[in-house]
C-alpha cells in the first residue's frame, strides 16, 4: 500500500475461466444479475448484455442444488451462442450448493460467515480457546469437499466477506469489525494455503466504506505478514441508486485503487446490473492512468497509521473552519446560481467581487475591502500586502515546499486552500498535508479540485475518487469542487456533500443502503428504493436500509437505523437496527408501516 504514489499491489494470478486477474493483468470488472437464476432464459440474455457492456465476469445467485444447475445451463448456452465471459456462482448458506456449482461454471463465491457456520443468531456467545480450535477444525474438515471438487475443475474460488455477516463464533472474539472480518477470512484462508489450492480471490465489503476501506488495508496487512499475496476483489456493497451510489462506490474503491490495492471491482447500484459496468470501467481507466507517475516525495507524519487514520489535528479558525468543526463545501457559484437546491454551500467564491450581505464569501485580495463575511483568497506572493483578518484563505499548488511555509507555524487565522497539479491527484495533496503536519503547521485545508468533464458520471467519479481518498484519511477540512462544464451548480454542490458523506465526514441528508438486487430479490427493488427515498428524503440523521432478501439483508444493511427487507413474495420485514420488529406485512403497506415504525421510535422529523 502506498499513500503517495500509485502502483499495483504484487499478486499471484488466479485463472477464472478465459480471463486471468491479478497484479499482472488488467483490473477486472464485475456485475453480477438481478434475474431469478432458475429463468434460464432471462439470466441467459441479461450475462449476454453485461458482456457488450464490458463485463469481464459475471455472477448468479444459488439458492440451492437446483439454481446451481441452472447456473451449468446458463454458461452452456453463453458459450453456444459465442458468449465467452466466465460464470461465477454466490453462494450463502449452502455447501452442497457450492459443491454443485464448482463443477459447472468458471467460479465460485462463498462467505466465510456462513459457509460453515450456522444462520446468525447475533448472540454474545462465549468460546473456550479448545471450543474455538474445535471450530477452525470443523471449519477445515467442511472446506475439504468443496477444495477437491475446485480442484478437479480448475474452479476459482472467491471469499467474500461482508460486514454484518460475520459468524456470531466471530463476532464472540472481534464484533462486528474490521478486525473480525479479516479473521473471517484468514481462518478460510489458512486452510486453502495449507491444501496448497491458490486459485482464491478475496473480498472484504462493507456498506459503510470507512470500515470496508479499513478492513480491505487490514487484510492487505494480515496477508503481507503471513507472506500471502492473493488478488482482491472491491466494491461498496449496498451503495444505492443514481449519483449517491456511483460517489459512494467511487470513494471507497478508488481510494484503496490509489494505494494500488484491487484486481478485479464491481459498482453496487441499485439499478440494472449493465449501469454498473460503465461506472466501474471508468474509475478502472481513471486510476490506471496515474501508472508510471512522476514520483512523488511523500513521507508520514509523526503518528499516523495509514490501517486506520484519525482526522488531523488543526487549529479552528475564526470559530468557522477547522478543529473539531465540521468539514465546509466552498462553491464557485453566485448564491442566484443555486437558488432552490437542497444543500447550499458553506462559501461561494467570487472572482469579480460581486457579493451580497446574505452569504459568506471568498473573493480574490483585490477585491477585498473588510466587509463581515467576506474573506480574502490570496496566493503565496500576496501574503505580505493582506492586511491582517481574522480568517484569510491561503491558495498553494500540492508541490510547494512546506519549507516554505514555516511562517505558518503556530498561525490561527490561515486556512490553506491546496490546488493540485500532477495526474495522481490525492497523492500529491496528501503529500503536502503529511510535509505541513511534520513542519509543525497545523493550518486547516481545503481541496480545491477543478475538472472539466461534462458528464456528470465522470465527474461523480473523478471527484469521488480523488476527494474522496483525502476525506477519507482524516486529512481535510472541506471541498472545494469545481467543474465549469457541468450544467447545474446545484449538481456540483450536492457531489461535494456526497463525498463527505461516503467517507462519513459530514452527514448531509438520509443515507440508504440499498442493495443491487439478485435472484433472490422478493420485490420490484428500483421502485421501492425510489419510494422510500421520497418518503424519508429529508430524516439526514439517520441510515435506511432497503434490501432485497433476508438471505443478507438483516446482517448487510450492518449499521442502518431502520430496514425495509423482503421476507417472500409481497411480504416485508421492517428492522429496528438488527432487531426485526414486524414480519411479513403486505408490501403495499410496508412503507407507511415504516414511517409509523420510525415516528414510534421518536426519529421522525417533519420535512
Amino acid at each position: 500500500m502506498n499513500t503517495f504514489n500509485y502502483k499495483r499491489r504484487p499478486t499471484v494470478s488466479v485463472n477464472v475461466g478465459e480471463i486471468a486477474m491479478g497484479s499482472e493483468w488488467p483490473i477486472r470488472v464485475q456485475t453480477m444479475t438481478n434475474t431469478a437464476t432458475d429463468d434460464v432464459e432471462a439470466s441467459v440474455a441479461q450475462c449476454q448484455r453485461v458482456a457488450y457492456a464490458g463485463s469481464d465476469y459475471v455472477r448468479l445467485t444459488a439458492q440451492g442444488v437446483k439454481q446451481a444447475q441452472s447456473i451449468g445451463e446458463i454458461a452452456r448456452l453463453l458459450k453456444a451462442n459465442g458468449c465467452n465471459i466466465p460464470v461465477i456462482a454466490d453462494i450463502h448458506f449452502n455447501p452442497a450448493a457450492a459443491i454443485a456449482a464448482a463443477a459447472v461454471c468458471e467460479g465460485v463465491r462463498i462467505n466465510p460467515g456462513n459457509f460453515v457456520d450456522p444462520a446468525r443468531t447475533f448472540k454474545q456467545l462465549e468460546y473456550t480457546d479448545e471450543q474455538y480450535q474445535a471450530e477452525l477444525d470443523r471449519i477445515h474438515e467442511a472446506l475439504l469437499p468443496f477444495i477437491a471438487v475446485c480442484r478437479e475443475h480448475k474452479t476459482a474460488v472467491r471469499l467474500g466477506v461482508n460486514h454484518g455477516s460475520l459468524s456470531d463464533r466471530i463476532m464472540s472474539r472481534y464484533g462486528n469489525t474490521a478486525a473480525g472480518m479479516v479473521e473471517s477470512v484468514m481462518e478460510f484462508l489458512r486452510v486453502f494455503v495449507k491444501e496448497q489450492f491458490l486459485d482464491v480471490v478475496i473480498s472484504m465489503k462493507a456498506s459503510n466504506v470507512v470500515v470496508m476501506v479499513e478492513a480491505v488495508r487490514r487484510l492487505v496487512d494480515a496477508m503481507d505478514r503471513e507472506d500471502m499475496h492473493f488478488p482482491l476483489h472491491l466494491g461498496v456493497t449496498e451503495a444505492g441508486f443514481g449519483e449517491d451510489g456511483r460517489i459512494k462506490s467511487a470513494v471507497g474503491i478508488g481510494a484503496l485503487m490509489a494505494e494500488g490495492l484491487g484486481d478485479t471491482i464491481r459498482v453496487s447500484l441499485s439499478e440494472e446490473p449493465e449501469m454498473e459496468v460503465p461506472v466501474a470501467r471508468k474509475l478502472v481507466d481513471y486510476i490506471s492512468q496515474r501508472d508510471g507517475h512522476e514520483p512523488i516525495m511523500g513521507e508520514y507524519c509523526e503518528g499516523y497509521d495509514p490501517l486506520c487514520p484519525t482526522p488531523r489535528p488543526t487549529v479552528e479558525v475564526a470559530g468557522r473552519i477547522g478543529g473539531t468543526l465540521p468539514p465546509v463545501v466552498i462553491a464557485s457559484y453566485r448564491p442566484d446560481e443555486i437558488d432552490g437546491a437542497e444543500l447550499q454551500p458553506d462559501y461561494y467564491y467570487s472572482a469579480d467581487g460581486l457579493i451580497d450581505g446574505m452569504h459568506q464569501f471568498l473573493v480574490p485580495l483585490d477585491c477585498w475591502s473588510g466587509e463581515r463575511n467576506v474573506f480574502p483568497l490570496i496566493t503565496l506572493g500576496e501574503w505580505d500586502r493582506c492586511p491582517t483578518s481574522r480568517l484569510r484563505f491561503l491558495q498553494l499548488p500540492a508541490t510547494t515546499p512546506a519549507h516554505r511555509l514555516e511562517f505558518l507555524r503556530g498561525r490561527s487565522d490561515t486556512v490553506l486552500v491546496i490546488t493540485p497539479v500532477g495526474v495522481n491527484i490525492p497523492g500529491e495533496e496528501q503529500a503536502l498535508i503529511h510535509a505541513l503536519d511534520r513542519a509543525g503547521i497545523n493550518c486547516p485545508v481545503i481541496l480545491r479540485n477543478t475538472y472539466t468533464d461534462s458528464s456528470n458520471e465522470w465527474l461523480q467519479v473523478k471527484a469521488g475518487a480523488d476527494m474522496g481518498a483525502v476525506m477519507l484519511n482524516g486529512r481535510a477540512n472541506g471541498i472545494w469542487l469545481e467543474a465549469p462544464n457541468c450544467h447545474s451548480g446545484g449538481e456540483v454542490v450536492r457531489y461535494a456533500f456526497a463525498i463527505m458523506q461516503a467517507a462519513r465526514q459530514r452527514m448531509s441528508k438520509t443515507e440508504f443502503i440499498s442493495c443491487p438486487g439478485c435472484g433472490r430479490t422478493m420485490f420490484d427493488l428500483q421502485t421501492t428504493v425510489k419510494q422510500v427515498q421520497q418518503a424519508t428524503a429529508h430524516l439526514s440523521h439517520l441510515k435506511i436500509g432497503v434490501m432485497g432478501c433476508i438471505v443478507n439483508g438483516p446482517g448487510e444493511m450492518a449499521d442502518a437505523d431502520y430496514g425495509y427487507v423482503g421476507a417472500a413474495a409481497g411480504r416485508i420485514s421492517l428492522y429496528k437496527g438488527k432487531q426485526c420488529i414486524e414480519m411479513n406485512i403486505p408490501e403495499q403497506e410496508a412503507i407507511d408501516r415504516l414511517i409509523d415504525l420510525i415516528k414510534q421510535n421518536g426519529d421522525w422529523r417533519e420535512p
